[in-house]
């Protein structure tokens, strides 16, 4: 285990704060083996399922600048005591919902949960390690913990939903809650402050922002694009982004520093993080669908399926973050963008007939791209700003995740519909997906520099 160099039981505080990680990264992948089951017990069409991931997404981007800022001035580890209590009550809620709205609403908790908890925990890294190349290391394995977390979440849920149904999937947060809860309290010791105002103007318009876009792109299809309530959602998402930047360029304390994106690596991993994101969770949402409604596999058969992506994930993050460490970012993110055009690739040839190893070999490539590009990138986003604005950078960084996991959902999981559709709207989204790989692998090579 590494060797943290604050704290009187440093390993014990790095456990902690993977901990509260794993938390959030299995609550995204454990819930989208339970969509259909949830659908038959409590209703909802697809547009319902969107928004049960959406919805814990959409506030997690639009709170993490705030609660990164809110962790640099009074302290990383009060933000994130406060993220974890908030995730496992509202974890509770949403075990115990007995209506589709009461889940929606459990899931916002815990997406403001989540939003205090993540960039609290690299925050609390990034001041743990001082030095770069034992900090790319811890944050190696930070990312390999996310990995273990997306690799476990399809079958954990699978078994769980199989032995004691759908509930289950949120009240296992509990036990781990109220345990990384008692590590951090008594083996974790505070980060430095550094006094930051509140930006309340621009959290309102980044809320709107990201509200009215997801909004639009989740009810497009059923409401149809040219009619008058998503032409005025996109709009007024217009207005809300250029409300929002002039905010952050004449304030004097944004609370997304504009500045930081002057460094063309900086700005260069928070796209590619964007476009990887994007791709990841718009494929987690419509391989979970097609292996249920398509090929009619059970929830325990559809997390045992998708648990190739995961296995590379997780074994290739161990050393990806050390292989940055010491060859610089830019080449391991390169030979993951590549695996990513491979995998995307071949999952848009997939149809109903398609033998399930060509799959698991897709699913394994895609994995391999999370595992090579996301530890890099991470090491890129928090060596390319100050110590002491830690907090907000990691923010910046989460926001362009979710922002992604967002408009991944809401953009390809609005291409598929009924079983009739379903293939022809799965093949363009992996195009799509492939393209925003190139995307990538073009601002790697231009902006991303390979030492820092």
């Amino acid at each position: 285990m590494l060797k943290i160099a604050q704290g009187r039981h440093p390993t014990i505080a790095f456990v902690a704060l993977c901990l509260g990680f794993f938390m959030t990264i299995l609550d995204v992948t454990i819930v989208n083996v339970a969509l259909v089951n949830i659908k038959e017990h409590i209703g909802g069409g697809l547009n319902a399922l969107q928004w049960i991931i959406d919805g814990y997404a959409l506030i997690f981007a639009s709170l993490l600048l705030t609660t990164g800022a809110l962790g640099d001035r009074i302290g990383n580890k009060r933000i994130f005591i406060a993220g974890l209590i908030m995730f496992t009550l509202s974890s509770i809620l949403c075990g115990l919902a007995p209506t589709l709205w009461l889940l929606e609403l459990g899931r916002i908790a815990q997406g403001f949960g989540a939003a205090l908890l993540v960039p609290a925990s690299l925050a609390l890294i990034n001041h743990t390690f001082p030095d770069a190349k034992k900090k790319a290391s811890a944050l190696g394995v930070y990312g390999a913990i996310g990995g273990f977390g997306a690799t476990i979440g399809p079958v954990l849920g699978g078994v769980l939903i199989n032995i004691f149904g759908w509930r289950s999937i949120f009240l296992v947060n509990v036990p781990f809650g109220i345990l990384c809860l008692l590590l951090t309290t008594f083996f974790i010791t505070e980060s430095p402050t550094k006094k930051r105002g509140f930006d309340i103007p621009g959290q309102i318009a980044a809320i709107a922002s990201l509200s009215l876009l997801t909004f639009s792109f989740i009810e497009g299809k059923g409401l149809g694009w040219h009619s008058p309530l998503i032409l005025s959602a996109l709009i007024l998402f217009i207005i809300a982004t250029m409300l929002f930047l002039m905010r952050e360029l004449k304030t004097k304390m944004p609370m997304l520093p504009l500045s930081f994106f002057r460094n063309s690596t900086f700005s260069g991993a928070n796209a590619v993080g964007f476009l990887s994101f994007f791709t990841l969770y718009g494929y987690l949402f419509i391989l979970s669908l097609f292996f249920q409604q398509v090929q009619h596999y059970s929830p325990l058969k559809t997390g045992m399926a998708l648990l190739p992506g995961g296995i590379p994930l997780f074994i290739a993050s161990l050393f990806t973050g050390k292989l940055a460490g010491k060859m610089g970012v830019k080449i391991p993110i390169l030979i993951g963008i590549l695996f990513g055009c491979l995998g995307y690739a071949g999952l848009g040839l997939v149809n109903e007939g398609t033998p399930y190893i060509f799959i698991a070999i897709a699913m394994a490539t895609i994995g391999l791209f999370m595992a090579f590009t996301i530890p890099p990138i991470t090491v890129a986003v928090v060596t390319n700003v100050k110590k002491e604005h830690s907090g907000i950078a990691s923010s910046i960084y989460n926001v362009s995740r979710q922002v992604g996991s967002i408009l991944g959902v809401a953009i390809l999981g609005s291409l598929i519909g009924s079983q009739g559709e379903f293939i022809q709207g799965m093949h363009i989204a992996f195009f799509i997906a492939t393209a925003a790989c190139l995307v990538s692998l073009f601002i790697t090579s231009i902006w991303i520099k390979s030492k820092q």
